[in-house]
């Protein structure tokens, strides 16, 4: 019978925590390890044998030996060649007798395996990816600071790394370097690539120049040449032009356009169309989407009732304008974030605060402080994540764990805003103080003023002469005054309590009161904004764990510390401010050129949206643990020309769609698929899926129904009766437009957050209740069950079947006039001239449907019309 002598002989390893994510593999392991000592016990019979083989097992774990001795060779490689660079360039922070700086230890393998604040140094799994080869190449931190490793220093270490990252154990026991908790505010943490200052460095040459269009070329045929591989040919005419339009305005070109694009054989000619394409109203609206994406643009307030924002609209056509008119990007953030607060507060600058009231808003809240500083986080997340491309919002309850930034960061950015009011108060639905500005001239202004102060003045003699009555009568009458009865019991009784003159002077003041109301003023322009704001702002406490119930120390406007130690300079309160002024200073911070984050970011989106992933794929994360930019000189380049270029987007277009990159083809070789396989090198362009609104919109250009009327307030398309019956009460809050309003650009439908329309939703738009910085593409039955089903694609391959008859005026149908409609309307879907077989194949289906399913030749082409808007090539580009 086998038996322990001692408890603790026969134990778990120490490290092994069953909470941790881990654990369950770990523990596995750890029970096979030990029933392998324990078996060895039984059969020498020596029951000590398995309690000493277990502490043996552990002491081994422990120790981080996981893996099979090194060879002589390779442990000669790390004295000859690794150590010497270890001593020279990083002992003296990070090696034996230093204070581990970061973290961060190189004095024994098992503290370089599990790495410092900034994570593990080595991946034994994933050497490439190893922190260790990060520094030293200088992408996310700079190491050694005192200037770059020599090109063959580099490739050993990378080398040692490869092999394993071989070291002796030291010569003497080191202690395993104490680095718990989140990310701290040092100098290690403070070299991030993304919080170091914005570069310029001088495009690369490559033997591949000889293709560039420009300088972005030149940052890419470099990485390209490194790698040995080199990018596909250009696009093919009729792909490129059509690849633009969406790009730029969201609409495909009409054949018209693709055949004056084609026959154009002059160097400038995408050029001119891109100038053209810039300068259209449409461009804004579908680089305005873009935006209100990020700030999770809806015009209703969600929870329960779900009720309307009113003028919200306003907000969108601003964004929209914003981008036609090319508003420098500083400009256009000082606005939204301190529109109120500018020394000149022009109409624009009030409707972009409705930034602050974009988000969802609980009318009822069980609990109103909760419910308000959720509020608040959610504008300061946004911000953050939008602005800035850091998660702030992470920091609410404690330090943030994946990014150096105390709770304190958080509640000094919040408390910029502190004088902001909630969005309205409780039960206040349309109408909030709080939430709408009246911008109109002085002269609408002071009109309803005067009408307003009459108003009131006679309503007030009313009353007094009311009151005056109903204290004459019954007791029981007079209660009934005071509620929902007054003007029932008022309309049967006052009479009977007054004298003939005072109830003739009252009916005098009432007739008078109704002549005010009927008069005719010109209206008032009320937009939803940021209006009277708290004076003096409120004290911003730091809240313990992120409760309101628990409010800590009072907490200052401050900028993260990560990025500048420099304090805010905040404008004095003086008597009748209606603003603290401190939210202009978080913007003009947020804006500035210093600020190495705002330009990056938004760079980075730009490329996004015209490459479908950025430069850095995590496009709102630029913290640690986001993703490396694959061409980060690349990066700062384009945002150096950004800034200099005045943070104006057009140019930044311009550079772009007249890149090489960018009219490259997207069919890429097979040796560029096995070398590059996520595309991180650019060799060729990327297919893509239109988004929904693209989706919508192209159907309704190709069918003639498109509706191209710029701005103005939201429309409401055709819902599906089962889709209100959803509803708690069916087809509230959904209004119906006219047929021609409907037919109207997506941008411009109403934004419902509980009710989104079936046919852009089930194409991945956005959920409004959070920012979307990249939308996702997925492929799911319910697409094609809704494009093929749904009333208004059947009816859109109704009027496009009619757009086709008309465009080659035929009349009545044969053969010949079937295949001319098949051949316009491919055309019209690709783009492109069709093919012989292309064209047969569809005459077969209208074929098919006449003799086998007999039905008309009109009911037959339209069945072909809705196959073609549902074909992959409608649906993607390239």
């Amino acid at each position: 019978m086998l038996f322990v002598k001692n408890r603790d002989d026969f134990r778990l390893p120490r490290q092994v925590k069953r909470s941790s994510p881990w654990g369950t593999t770990l523990l596995a392991a750890s029970i096979l390890s030990a029933a392998a000592w324990l078996i060895q016990g039984l059969v020498s019979g020596d029951p000590a044998v398995a309690g000493k083989a277990l502490v043996a097992e552990e002491n081994r774990q422990t120790k981080g030996d996981l893996s099979p001795g090194f060879s002589p060779e390779d442990l000669a490689f790390y004295r000859e060649k690794i150590e010497p660079i270890f001593v020279k360039n990083c002992n003296e922070c990070h090696g034996v007798g230093s204070k581990f700086r970061g973290g961060f230890s190189l004095a024994a393998r098992e503290h370089l395996l599990k790495g410092g604040e900034s994570g593990p140094g080595v991946l034994l799994d994933k050497p490439d990816e190893s922190m260790l080869i990060d520094v030293i190449n200088y992408r996310t931190y700079e190491m050694p600071p005192s200037g770059k490793l020599p090109a063959d220093q580099i490739a050993s270490i990378t080398e040692w790394v490869k092999r394993g990252a071989p070291m002796p154990p030291p010569a003497v026991p080191v202690a395993m370097p104490v680095h718990e908790g989140p990310p701290q505010v040092n100098e290690a943490t403070k070299a991030h690539w993304a919080f170091r200052p914005v570069t310029d460095p001088k495009p690369p040459v490559s033997h591949l120049d000889r293709l560039a269009k420009n300088d972005i070329d030149r940052f890419l045929f470099a990485k390209m040449e490194a790698a040995g591989l080199e990018p596909v040919g250009p696009a093919e005419k009729r792909t490129l032009i059509r690849r633009l339009y969406y790009d730029v305005i969201g609409l495909p070109p009409s054949p018209a356009q693709v055949e004056a694009f084609v026959q154009d054989a002059s160097p400038e000619a995408l050029s001119k169309v891109i100038d053209d394409l810039l300068e259209s109203p449409h461009y804004g609206e579908k680089w305005g989407r873009f935006w209100l994406d990020l700030v999770r643009y809806a015009e209703t307030n969600s929870f329960e009732r779900d009720n309307p924002k009113p003028n919200v609209w306003k907000y969108r056509d601003y964004v929209i304008d914003s981008f036609n008119r090319d508003k420098p990007y500083d400009q256009f953030l000082i606005e939204q974030l301190a529109g109120d607060e500018l020394p000149q507060v022009t109409r624009d600058s009030v409707i972009a605060t409705g930034y602050y009231r974009l988000n969802a808003w609980d009318d009822e809240p069980a609990d109103q402080r909760q419910a308000f500083y959720d509020e608040m986080d959610d504008i300061v997340s946004t911000t953050g994540q939008v602005m800035l491309g850091m998660t702030i919002g992470c920091a609410r309850c404690h330090d943030h764990k994946l990014d150096p930034m105390p709770q304190k960061d958080y509640y000094g950015f919040l408390a910029f805003m502190a004088d902001l009011q909630s969005y309205a108060g409780r039960g206040d639905q349309m109408n909030s103080r709080w939430s709408q500005t009246d911008i109109s001239s002085p002269e609408v202004i002071q009109a309803h003023a005067e009408r307003d102060a009459a108003v009131q003045k006679l309503e007030e003699q009313m009353r007094q002469i009311e009151q005056a009555a109903i204290l004459k009568m019954k007791g029981e009458d007079q209660r009934k005054t005071e509620g929902a009865e007054r003007k029932k019991v008022l309309r049967e009784k006052l009479k009977d309590f007054l004298s003939k003159e005072e109830f003739d002077h009252y009916q005098g003041l009432k007739n008078q009161l109704e002549e005010l109301r009927k008069q005719t003023l010109p209206p008032r322009e009320m937009v939803l904004s940021v209006n009277n704001c708290q004076m003096p702002p409120r004290v911003t406490p730091l809240l313990i764990r992120g409760n309101p119930a628990t409010p800590g120390e009072p907490v200052e406007p401050q900028f993260l510390s990560v990025l500048t130690d420099e304090l805010p300079q905040l404008p004095p309160l003086t008597p009748g401010q209606k603003t603290a002024g401190r939210r202009l200073v978080l913007a003009n911070w947020i804006a500035s050129q210093e600020n190495p984050l705002t330009a990056r970011v938004m760079v980075n989106r730009i490329w996004q949206m015209h490459f479908g992933r950025g430069l850095v794929k995590s496009s709102s994360n630029f913290g640690l643990k986001g993703d490396l930019p694959t061409h980060p000189e690349l990066l700062d380049w384009l945002t150096t020309r950004f800034v200099e270029g005045g943070f104006r987007i057009k140019p930044l277009h311009r550079l772009i769609l007249n890149s090489y990159a960018w009219q490259m083809s997207s069919r890429p070789t097979a040796a560029q698929l096995n070398a590059d396989p996520q595309n991180d090198l650019y060799t060729h362009f990327e297919m893509r899926r239109l988004t929904a609104e693209e989706t919508r919109d192209g159907l309704l250009a190709v069918s003639g129904e498109l509706n191209l009327a710029v701005g103005g307030p939201s429309v409401y398309t055709a819902m599906p009766k089962e889709v209100l019956a959803g509803q708690s009460v069916p087809g509230q809050g959904w209004g119906q437009s006219s047929p021609e309003e409907q037919n109207r650009r997506s941008v411009y439908i109403h934004v419902k957050r509980s009710l989104l329309v079936p046919t852009l939703s089930s194409l991945d738009f956005p959920d409004p209740d959070g920012t979307c910085p990249i939308r996702f593409a997925t492929t799911q039955p319910t697409q094609a069950l809704t494009s093929l089903n749904s009333a208004f694609y059947n009816q859109q391959a109704k009027e496009f079947a009619e757009r086709v008859r008309a465009d080659l005026q035929i009349n009545e149908f044969n053969d010949e006039s079937l295949r001319q409609c098949v051949a316009q309307a491919l055309t019209l879907t690709t783009n492109r001239p069709p093919t012989t077989a292309e064209v047969e194949r569809g005459f077969g289906l209208i074929q098919s449907l006449r003799d086998r399913g007999q039905v008309s030749a009109d009911l037959a082409l339209e069945r072909f019309c809705l196959v073609a808007i549902n074909l992959n090539e409608f649906l993607y580009l390239d």
